[in-house]
């Protein structure tokens, strides 16, 4: 019996995909920006941090890379309805969401301000599935760009189990979660060649993690960042934060053909976290 010969380095390869990465001018978004590009994709980049991302697509542009930056609220429908379409006028398709952009707020449950997890609530949930839903009905048979596709929610280690300080930010990465396995389910079952799975990081290298470990000093729930950092290594089995690309070599897998049959998974980079 003979077998087909496959290239498997091919089938990594993003050339020729269209990607819209929401968040993406700085920290893990940044990271995953430049893994799309540098794998082959075409990539619209959104974010309310417009100088930074003019920027990063102006440097990839510069490395021969294809970029675009535009502006975008994921809170507003109104603006993904634009940001679809205006990655599908300039790219001719969108073959890959990422649904990266999110906010974190620390807070003890009983301090917890209303208009704070409002907000959260808006970024991180109401975002993710604008975005679902803009994507797929740009993806599906009939759609502006009709061919399909990946979207890939970042949720949280945190959206897994409960961390303290963290109501808010649990409740919403809890929903990714969730609200991934529905579209994915919905989008197989009807048929329309879009995949849709979340990627649930520990604590990365970034600001907002620098941030994550003072907001438990600030909340005297450790007496340094130190004591912090190292509260929380002792609970990872690998004992270091990921570094942003380990993120972005995820998106990639998830975004290209080697993960054809993968739909509705939640894949966890979190140096082993949830393993114990």
């Amino acid at each position: 019996m003979s077998h087909a010969v496959i290239d498997y380095r091919n089938l990594f390869a993003l050339d020729r995909k269209v990607a819209l990465v929401s968040g993406g001018s700085r920290g893990i978004g940044e990271e995953i920006v430049r893994a799309l590009a540098s794998a082959g994709a075409s990539v619209m980049l959104t974010d309310i941090l417009a100088d930074e991302g003019h920027a990063l697509a102006k440097d990839l542009r510069g490395r021969g890379l294809r970029a675009e930056f535009m502006r975008q609220d994921v809170a507003d429908e109104v603006q993904w309805e634009m940001a679809v379409a205006a990655v599908v006028a300039k790219f001719g398709g969108l073959d890959i969401l990422v649904n990266n952009a999110g906010i974190e707020k620390q807070s003890l449950i009983a301090d917890l301000c209303f208009e704070d997890l409002q907000k959260v609530l808006d970024i991180n949930i109401s975002g993710v599935l604008l975005g679902c839903k803009h994507a797929v009905r740009a993806m599906r048979p009939g759609g502006i760009a009709g061919k399909g596709g990946s979207i890939i929610n970042i949720s949280s280690i945190a959206g897994l189990g409960g961390i303290p300080a963290l109501s808010a930010y649990t409740a919403s990465k809890g929903a990714v979660r969730l609200l991934t396995k529905s579209v994915a389910v919905e989008c197989a079952q009807l048929r329309t060649a879009i995949r849709c799975n979340s990627i649930h990081p520990g604590l990365i290298d970034t600001q907002m993690a620098a941030r994550f470990l003072q907001g438990f000093v600030d909340l005297k729930l450790a007496e340094s960042v130190q004591a912090s950092k190292e509260a929380f290594l002792n609970q990872v089995p690998m004992g270091e934060l990921g570094r942003p690309q380990d993120i972005a070599a995820a998106v990639v897998y998830l975004a290209s053909d080697a993960a054809r049959y993968v739909t509705g998974a939640e894949l966890h980079v979190d140096g082993g976290y949830y393993a114990m």
